[in-house]
C-alpha cells in the first residue's frame, strides 16, 4: 500500500502507521509553574525566578504534556512541537541560546517530525514521534561528569535520532538514564548505570561501562529477564526504573537505598527484581513516579501509595512518619488519575481537578506560599487555579509545572 501511494508521488500521511499508547496525552491546556528558578526553568525571562503560587506561562500553543527536568522544562504542544527554558549547560534545551535570556523563555525545538511525548533527566530531553522514533539532546552525567549522550563523552546541543530497530510507544527518563518500551514489548535502557538503573549492566560494568567502554552505557540495549516477559509500561525514578508487564507483574531495579523500589533490601539491583510488595490481587497499578530517594504509585480506584524516603514529609503519611518498603495509601485525598514526585516533594492530580502536595517546602515548590514541610497532603490553590482543573503535574530539582484547562473547555 504504501509503495503503491509513492508511485504516484503524493504520499498521503494517513497511510503511515501511527503508535499509540495509553501514557500519550491528548487533553491541551496551558501551563503554571511555581517554586525557584534562578536559571530560567519558570520560563518567565530573567527578572521572575521564584514563583510561591503557580504562574502562568506564556506559550505560542496549548500544550498536551509539561515535565520539569532537573533545571528545565519541556511543553509538548497539541499540534506536535516542543518547547523548552531553563539550564542549557550540557545542551537540555535542544535549540541555540546564544542570545542574552533567550533560555529564560519558551522556545522551540527544531524537530521535523511530530512529537507525541516528550521526556527528561538532570541535563537531557527526550522525545517520542507519532512514528515510534526516538529524539534525544543534552547529556548524560555520572558522578565523575559527563559520559555522552548516544556516543561517548559527546553532548549533543540539538535532537540527534536515538538507534532503535523496532518502534518505540513510551520514553521515560530518570536523571541519567532513558528508558524505551517498544511496540513488540521489550525494553531498552541508555545512560548511567552506577546505580543499576539499566537494569542489564552488570554491577563490576556499571562504572563507564568497565573494560568494555560507555558504548555498552550509551547505546540503548534490551532488558533481559528469565522468560518471556511482555513489557507494556515504564516509569522512573532520579536513580531507578519500574517496568510492568502485560500480565501486571511490576519489575524494578536500580538504587532501592531507602527501600524505594519496595524491595526487602536496600542493597542496588543492577537486573529486574519482580517486586511482589506489588502483588495486591485486587490491585491493578496504573501509574509510577519516583524522586531522589521514595515512590509515589497509584492503582486503578485511584488510591496513592508511597514508599521509600520518610524525611521532610515526601511520603505525605503524617508528621514523623518512618520510611516505608512497601506501598502504603496516602489518605485525604479524593481519588487521583496521576502521580509525580520531585527530588524531595509529591503530587498527586485528583480525578476532578485539584492538585495536592507534600513534603519538602524550602524550595516553594508546594504552592503554600511557605517554606515549611507539609507531612500530610495539602490542596494547592492559587489565582491561576481558580475556575481550572489540572491535567497533569511534573517536578524537578526546585521548580514544578502543571498543565491545566479552563473549567468551562472541559
Amino acid at each position: 500500500m504504501e509503495a503503491s501511494r509513492l508511485d504516484s508521488g503524493v504520499t498521503d500521511c494517513l497511510t503511515r502507521w501511527k503508535i499509540s499508547h495509553r501514557s500519550h496525552l491528548k487533553e491541551a491546556g496551558q501551563v503554571l509553574v511555581l517554586g525557584q528558578g534562578d536559571v530560567g526553568q519558570l520560563g518567565l525571562g530573567e527578572d521572575i525566578i521564584e514563583r510561591k503560587k503557580p504562574a502562568l506561562v506564556s506559550l505560542p500553543e496549548k500544550a498536551v504534556q509539561v515535565i520539569a527536568g532537573g533545571m528545565h522544562t519541556v511543553c509538548l504542544s497539541d499540534t506536535g512541537h516542543v518547547y523548552t527554558f531553563g539550564c542549557n549547560d550540557e545542551g537540555a534545551l535542544g535549540r541555540d541560546t546564544s542570545e542574552e535570556g533567550s533560555e529564560m523563555v519558551p522556545g522551540k525545538v527544531t524537530l521535523d517530525e511530530k512529537v507525541i511525548q516528550v521526556s527528561a533527566g538532570d541535563s537531557h530531553t527526550a522525545a517520542l514521534t507519532e512514528e515510534g522514533a526516538v529524539y534525544i539532546w543534552g547529556s548524560f552525567r555520572d558522578n565523575n561528569g559527563v559520559i555522552g549522550l548516544l556516543e561517548p563523552m559527546k553532548s549533543s546541543t540539538v535532537p540527534v535520532k536515538v538507534p532503535m530497530t523496532e518502534p518505540v510507544v513510551k520514553i521515560a527518563s530518570g536523571n541519567d538514564h532513558l528508558v524505551l518500551v517498544t511496540l513488540e514489548g521489550n525494553l531498552y535502557t541508555c545512560g548511567t548505570a552506577e546505580q543499576g538503573q539499566l537494569g542489564r549492566v552488570p554491577e563490576h560494568f556499571s562504572n563507564r561501562g568497565g573494560r568494555k567502554g560507555l558504548e555498552r552505557l550509551l547505546v540503548p540495549q534490551m532488558v533481559k529477564v528469565k522468560g518471556k516477559v511482555h513489557f507494556i509500561d515504564a516509569f522512573c525514578g532520579a536513580y531507578f526504573t519500574f517496568a510492568v508487564s502485560k500480565e501486571g507483574h511490576v519489575y524494578g531495579f536500580g538504587l532501592s537505598n531507602y527501600h524505594q523500589l519496595g524491595t526487602k533490601s536496600t542493597r542496588m539491583c543492577f537486573v529486574p527484581v519482580k517486586l511482589t510488595c506489588f502483588k495486591n490481587s485486587t490491585t491493578s497499578w496504573v501509574d509510577f513516579s519516583g524522586g531522589q530517594h521514595h515512590t509515589l504509585c497509584l492503582d486503578a480506584q485511584g488510591q496513592a501509595y508511597s514508599l521509600g524516603r520518610a524525611e521532610y514529609g515526601r511520603l505525605g503519611l503524617g508528621q514523623g512518619a518512618e520510611e516505608k518498603s512497601e506501598p502504603t495509601p496516602v489518605m485525604g485525598m479524593e481519588p487521583a488519575r496521576g502521580v509525580s514526585c520531585g527530588a524531595s516533594v509529591s503530587y498527586a492530580v485528583t480525578r476532578e481537578g485539584s492538585v495536592y502536595a507534600w513534603g519538602m517546602g524550602t524550595n516553594l515548590q508546594l504552592g503554600t506560599g511557605e517554606e515549611d514541610d507539609e507531612w500530610s497532603p495539602v490542596k494547592m490553590t492559587g489565582k491561576q487555579l481558580e475556575n481550572r482543573v489540572v491535567l497533569m503535574a511534573s517536578s524537578g530539582g526546585q521548580h514544578t509545572v502543571l498543565l491545566v484547562k479552563d473549567k468551562q473547555d472541559s
